[in-house]
């Protein structure tokens, strides 16, 4: 079941730093001046064995005070419907100020958990100032440092404990396979054209939840549940949102998944959001197709197929051993290729290999191709073993696991993607102390 924390609050307040500190990453951008973040931004993040997304907001609008309040406005609004706990930063340099009560009174409405936070308490002195956030009337307010990380802890180990609360639900044990994309690819006409015709073979399965909906599909041979977050409830506001409203949409789907159909629209290319989408997958370790919708639109020369596919290639490396599928829904031209292809995914992450024909296959070319040493150390690979996970992971005890580099790993991984298929799935490598 997937976990969505939001960010919410005006800006300036130590959204992207919290954001960061929490994904580990530096993908917000962080700068001091009001409505910087332009794109929401959205990560993975793990505490205490609980994994959840987290998206940052963002303090989007530049312009005068009540544009910006709209603003905010819907973004809160939208992370209420979306998410399953909200993170309201305040500032306490600043105080308490009218743009933190407006927020407040969109939450007070809310039946979901909100956790004030009031960031930038870098000294015992500033801890007295949090109190006056009380005045929100929001239950409990955390005061913490997003820069030094002081106080983040405690607040992280209240905010899973909301996400342990939720039930998960019964389904069918088959494959889920979702579609995915940026707004407008075709991934409701994907749906539609699987679904539309065969509406007899297609059973809601109860107890959907209110962020995927799950449809049994049992026809030509295959037998799936579809993941479909698309025709989930209409909103009034969606329009202004899209694509933030997508975003939160893609993650849900993603995390509820096995494999993702991730579309793409052949006439306009393949872009950043297309990647930030693909890197999500990967990060989730799902497994991915890529379908290449439009296809039929394209003006074609010699090599127009082989170009797109290596220019798509180039941009999702280092994992591009990724099946690509070029389709024309309207047309239904190949799209049981690709569900074909997306069964046989599903098959390659669950692919489990004995520990004998690992340490056979792999310890004569690690043999022959040892890691570089380092330091006049040399590494020595003992042993292998496959990790009982959802997705493939190995582990390889050696001697000095802290000297052995990417490249190194990479070189792994690309010798066990050859000996054993994993098309379309992330494979992650570990190095442990024999």
């Amino acid at each position: 079941m997937s976990n969505i924390l939001a960010i919410v609050g005006r800006p300036n307040v130590g959204k992207s730093t919290f954001f960061n500190r929490l994904t580990e990453s530096r993908q917000a951008i962080v700068e001091e001046t009001s409505g910087v973040t332009r794109d929401r931004h959205y990560g993975h993040s793990d505490w205490n064995g609980v994994t959840f997304s987290v998206i940052d907001t963002g303090g989007y609008v530049v312009g005068s005070d009540d544009i910006f309040e709209e603003e905010i406005r819907k973004q809160v609004t939208l992370a209420i419907e979306e998410a399953d706990v909200i993170a309201f930063v305040v500032d306490v340099k600043d105080g308490l100020t009218t743009l933190d009560k407006e927020v407040a009174n969109v939450l007070r409405r809310t039946k979901k958990k909100v956790f004030v936070i009031a960031n930038k308490v870098d000294n015992p002195t500033r801890l007295g100032d949090a109190a006056e956030f009380y005045g929100l009337g929001l239950d409990e307010v955390y005061s913490i440092s997003s820069i030094n990380g002081s106080g983040t802890g405690d607040l992280l180990d209240e905010i899973v404990k909301e996400f342990d609360k939720k039930v998960e639900e019964k389904l069918p044990d088959l494959p889920r396979f979702a579609v995915i994309g940026r707004p407008n690819v075709g991934k409701s006409s994907l749906v539609n054209a699987l679904l539309g015709d065969e509406r007899n073979i297609v059973t809601p399965v109860a107890g959907t939840t209110r962020d995927s909906i799950y449809t049994r599909y049992n026809s030509f041979g295959f037998e799936f549940l579809l993941v479909d977050t698309a025709g989930v409830r209409k909103k009034s506001k969606v329009r202004e949102n899209i694509e933030f409203y997508s975003v939160m949409r893609s993650i849900r789907a993603i995390e509820n998944s096995d494999v993702c159909m991730l579309m793409i629209d052949a006439t306009e290319g393949f872009e950043s959001q297309d990647v930030n989408i693909f890197q999500l997958i990967q990060r989730n370790r799902k497994g991915v197709v890529i379908i290449i919708n439009k296809w039929d639109l394209v003006e074609k020369e010699t090599n127009t197929h082989k170009d797109f596919e290596e220019m798509i290639r180039a941009k999702i490396a280092p994992f591009n051993d990724v099946p690509i599928i070029f389709t024309s829904v309207p047309k239904k031209q190949r799209i049981h290729k690709a569900l074909e292809t997306a069964t046989t995914v599903y098959k390659n992450k669950a692919r489990s290999i004995s520990t004998s024909k690992l340490n056979e296959l792999l310890l004569p070319i690690i043999h022959r191709t040892p890691p570089p040493a380092t330091k006049g150390k040399y590494i020595k690979i003992k042993y292998i073993t496959q990790l009982k996970t959802s997705f493939p992971a190995f582990v390889f005890f050696c001697n000095l696991p802290q000297y052995v580099k990417d490249p190194y790993k990479r070189f792994i991984e690309n010798q066990l993607r050859k000996n054993f298929d994993f098309t379309g799935v992330p494979v992650q490598i570990f190095f442990r102390k024999k």
